[in-house]
């Protein structure tokens, strides 16, 4: 009785200084959209990944079926409708994908728990086959790699359907310091579906919208800093950003491959966890997965545990809040509801900061490296082949790829010198000690922690191609440069406005982390489905 009258009490404070459901929904996974949206119900949404896997083994779907309905309402939301445009590309070979997995279900032959699920993935996550890869830029059209990405491949060995590339911030956000999220040359500017004017966070856009508009199944975003986390928090979707090194980044358009990683978003923790162990390994072209030996699983769902918060410790990073102040409200009580859980709460407190944190140095440094690398691996038959062939590019086709911002920070990057270079050496090294074993480690050592928590950002702020991103708080730089992983779960509505919280911790915590998140997911149930209003409705 006494856990009742907490969650209830803690529903009443939270209702009452925002909007914690989209409006109209009355439970998780039922959709009853504004009569103005023009968006009809969808047969599969808020469908879970053991739900569609259910159907096909009772045969009620097959894996066609279901791919060929996520196709239909691509086709019908994302592209006319309310004109999302997170899908940036379909995947041509699809529907003969999914036959083929029909085939081997009947022979008996199942691959795993994503067999048949059609799957986005993000235009900077290499695919060797009739689609492109271009990060979102009109430099790369028509671009092929020669072969799979490790995430791609690791998702055909999985059964999944590769159903289409998702749109994104152009070059994961790192052209420009004035940039809008969730714009890209190629793409145009996709679309929040909880309000269509609204910020979709960034890079990986496209498949944060994409899962929280029920296009796909579960999606793969990439991140260097909040690239995951962040349309993830305005997405209302859980999205995990992985160790550095627990999932290959071969054939991944990169930006630095100190913070770069591929990692899984979707509508559950459940379905976060098992995308996840399908692109855990050894990647033989990354060696960083090389450290991942022995401390990755290829079934994180073993983790989830309802009771997971029960005895933990957390530490509450306040330095984070203050983005929103109704946010933070609302987070002060889901701190309680945890308690109520049994958390062991100690708050505040504070990542040591012993000296100057240089990540965008680092960033210019490795990006000119990277990316230079990554198109001489294209070959010949890349349309570019480095950094300074792009910057020229882009001048020639400034109408198309720079109408509202130009290339400020791809300048700073050609400008810096060789991975050898004294100040790179120096800063990275600062970098990864300073958030490492003396920033993340040296806090959760001192209290003893299991995860440290905070607001991923606040409600997405409105789209604004004239000015660039408005910024709306985040708490994903820490694990961003130690390499450490962060985890999202929706945490409420303001005005039908999401927002999210993230845990982080060590290195290859994903296990107790995904413990956290799930328990934290059941206790307060937040997720709902978008409306697809065009603007937030500001009355109360």
């Amino acid at each position: 009785m006494a856990e009742t009258l907490n969650r209830r009490k803690f529903l009443g404070l939270a209702a009452g200084i925002a909007v914690l459901s989209c409006g109209k929904s009355e439970k998780p996974g039922q959709l009853v959209l504004d009569k103005g949206s023009g968006v009809r119900q969808f047969e599969f949404d808020e469908a879970t990944i053991s739900g569609l896997q259910e159907g096909m083994r009772s045969g009620k779907f097959t894996s066609k079926y279901i791919t060929e309905k996520y196709l239909e309402r691509i086709e019908e939301i994302d592209r006319r409708g309310p004109l999302l445009k997170s899908v940036i590309e379909i995947n041509p070979d699809a529907l003969r994908i999914a036959e083929s997995l029909d085939r081997e279900r009947r022979t008996g032959n199942l691959r795993g728990p994503l067999h048949g699920i059609p799957v986005l993935i993000k235009d900077n996550i290499g695919t060797a086959d009739r689609m492109t890869t271009t990060a979102g830029s009109l430099a790369l059209a028509g671009s092929i790699p020669p072969d799979d990405s490790y995430a791609a491949a690791k998702l055909r060995q999985a059964g999944a359907v590769i159903l289409g590339k998702t749109n994104l911030s152009e070059w994961a956000n790192f052209r420009s310091s004035q940039s809008t999220s969730g714009w890209s040359g190629r793409g145009g500017q996709t679309h929040n579906p909880y309000a269509l004017d609204r910020d979709p966070s960034g890079s990986s856009s496209g498949s944060g919208v994409a899962v929280a508009a029920n296009l796909c199944s579960v999606a793969i975003g990439t991140e260097t800093d909040g690239s995951i986390i962040g349309p993830s928090c305005v997405n209302c979707v859980v999205g995990i950003k992985p160790t550095v090194g627990l999932v290959g980044r071969s054939g991944i358009i990169p930006i630095s491959h100190t913070q770069d990683t591929a990692g899984p978003m979707a509508r559950t923790v459940r379905d976060a966890a098992v995308l996840l162990g399908a692109l855990t390994g050894i990647d033989p072209r990354d060696t960083v997965t090389k450290e991942s030996a022995g401390k990755s699983f290829s079934d994180y769902t073993q983790f989830l545990d309802p009771k997971g918060l029960q005895g933990a410790r957390i530490g509450v990073a306040r330095k984070y809040f203050g983005s929103s102040e109704m946010a933070d409200r609302i987070v002060d009580n889901l701190i309680e509801e945890m308690k109520s859980q049994g958390a062991i709460i100690i708050d505040p407190v504070e990542i040591p900061r012993k000296g100057k944190i240089e990540e965008f140095m680092v960033m210019l440094y490795e990006f000119k490296a990277d990316l230079n690398s990554y198109l001489q691996e294209l070959g010949p038959p890349a349309p570019v082949h480095s950094l300074a062939e792009i910057i020229e590019f882009n001048e020639r086709n400034r109408e198309k790829e720079m109408p509202y911002f130009g290339q400020d920070i791809f300048i700073k990057a050609e400008e810096k010198g060789p991975l050898s270079s004294p100040e790179y050496q120096e800063a990275l090294s600062n970098n990864l000690r300073l958030s490492r074993e003396e920033g993340i480690d040296a806090l959760m050592e001192e209290h003893t922690l299991d995860a440290v928590m905070a607001p991923s950002g606040g409600p997405p702020s409105l789209t604004d191609l004239v000015n660039g991103d408005h910024y709306v708080g985040g708490s994903s730089g820490p694990a961003a440069v130690a390499g450490y992983p962060i985890i999202n779960v929706p945490a409420g509505f303001i005005f039908g406005l999401p927002f999210g919280v993230s845990f982080f911790g060590r290195a290859y915590s994903e296990p107790a982390l995904i413990k956290l998140a799930y328990a934290f997911e059941q206790a307060t149930n937040i997720r709902r489905p978008p409306q697809f209003l065009k603007t937030a409705d500001l009355s109360l």
